[in-house]
């Protein structure tokens, strides 16, 4: 069969769509991946077949725009305002901004951007004439072009936040386009998302009100090489400490915690790592003696090892430290990320603290706690178990392979 994926312009949203993508060519299958021009390298080095029609949003203002809507409307829960969401910089009044005549100004570009990139969607879909149309949360696409070719859809779920949470953690965009009445389809609606792959250990409670297809999450963190020295076990606790490249462009200069954190976990008799892009290496200028610093070391690899791993609530780390059964210190600057938080706080595998809360007594506090109390690695221990007896995505293939026969 023929089956078309559609992904957002952020690399990491669709990561945990890869195996999927791989278990389907294993099994024969054509896969096509409809995507933005920026994303041809990154699609195509995961071993998938970009096809670069699509229009994409700018993520990062979309972020910044909701995360200054939360601060108007009284849910931004930090003590700092969040950046300009056009210049990035520090806000010192919300008044700054003058939201009303950037959507009189921004608004009619965006709308055609969309437009089009629904547009090429529906015509790829029509001509290539697939039998199945995957997606991630934030590309729409998919959900248009399968309704309007008429064959079956699936939306995949990225990590532990889900279609259906309140307004202001809301993942899946908005059609501000009028694309789906202008094919035919009346106004969008959550609703029309009837199933969900969903990767999540069922102890995290994703909502998921349309019907779930399970899968086994299997982590993809890119083609970096593995470094030597892990191949042998530490000698001492180990603690990952892994950041976003991109928090401080769309949560403010506040949420570059990782200096603070660094400096949080020295002294405390174990060996941290951080893995971080060159850029994020540049800015933490000197590193305590006990910390290494490496650059792209795959989390799959070095995460095994680990008695812990500090992130920021990506969803790719979240995951990824799931399926290690490794347990987790979550510092969160977006609402989203304080989703993730809690549902691993709640399942007992780690500790969340708001990136508010996060001073140097507290992240050192919860680090010790995670190593030294055994109840957090029998927790994470458990959602690796529940993760493990998931289908994997060779198992899932079959599923879709019914779906998209008619039969299941």
């Amino acid at each position: 069969m023929r089956v078309l994926f559609t992904v957002s312009s952020w690399p990491t949203h669709y990561s945990a769509m890869v195996p999927l993508g791989w278990a389907l060519q294993s099994a024969g299958h054509e896969v096509r991946v409809l995507c933005t021009p920026s994303q041809v390298r990154h699609v195509g080095e995961a071993g998938l077949s970009p096809v670069p029609v699509l229009d994409g949003m700018d993520v990062v203002l979309r972020l910044r725009l909701q995360y200054y809507q939360e601060a108007v409307d009284g849910l931004w829960p930090y003590p700092w305002l969040p950046p300009h969401p056009v210049t990035g910089e520090p806000l010192r009044d919300l008044g700054d901004f003058d939201a009303d005549g950037h959507q009189a100004d921004a608004a009619p570009d965006l709308a055609a951007r969309a437009a089009r990139s629904f547009d090429a969607a529906v015509e790829v879909s029509r001509a290539w004439r697939p039998d199945l149309v995957l997606h991630d949360p934030a590309s729409l696409e998919g959900l248009l072009a399968a309704r309007v070719c008429g064959v079956p859809g699936a939306l995949c779920l990225w990590g532990p936040v889900s279609t259906h949470e309140a307004e202001h953690m809301r993942i899946v965009p908005t059609d501000h386009s009028g694309s789906f009445p202008r094919y035919g389809l009346g106004e969008l609606s959550l609703d029309m998302i009837e199933r969900v792959v969903d990767p999540c250990p069922a102890s995290l409670d994703v909502p998921v009100p349309a019907r779930r297809l399970p899968v086994r999450y299997v982590p993809y963190n890119g083609n970096a090489p593995v470094p030597a020295w892990l191949l042998e076990p530490p000698g001492r606790p180990r603690i990952c400490v892994t950041w976003s490249t991109a928090l401080s462009k769309v949560s403010g200069p506040d949420s570059y915690l990782l200096p603070e954190i660094l400096r949080s976990l020295d002294g405390l008799g174990h060996e941290v790592i951080v893995t971080a892009t060159a850029a994020d290496v540049a800015a933490l200028g000197v590193v305590p003696a006990s910390v290494r610093v490496v650059e792209h070391a795959p989390l799959r690899a070095l995460l095994p090892g680990c008695a812990a791993v500090v992130h920021h609530g990506g969803a790719g780390s979240a995951m990824t430290a799931l399926w290690a059964g490794v347990p987790q210190l979550i510092t969160t600057f977006a609402a989203e990320q304080a989703v993730t938080g809690e549902r691993v706080a709640a399942a007992d595998a780690g500790v969340h603290l708001p990136g508010h809360r996060a001073d140097r007594a507290a992240i050192r506090a919860a680090a010790r706690e995670l190593v030294a109390d055994d109840s957090y690695r029998k927790a994470a221990a458990g959602l690796r178990e529940e993760s493990m007896a998931r289908p994997a995505p060779a198992r899932l293939v079959r599923t879709l392979e019914e779906l998209a026969a008619g039969s299941g």
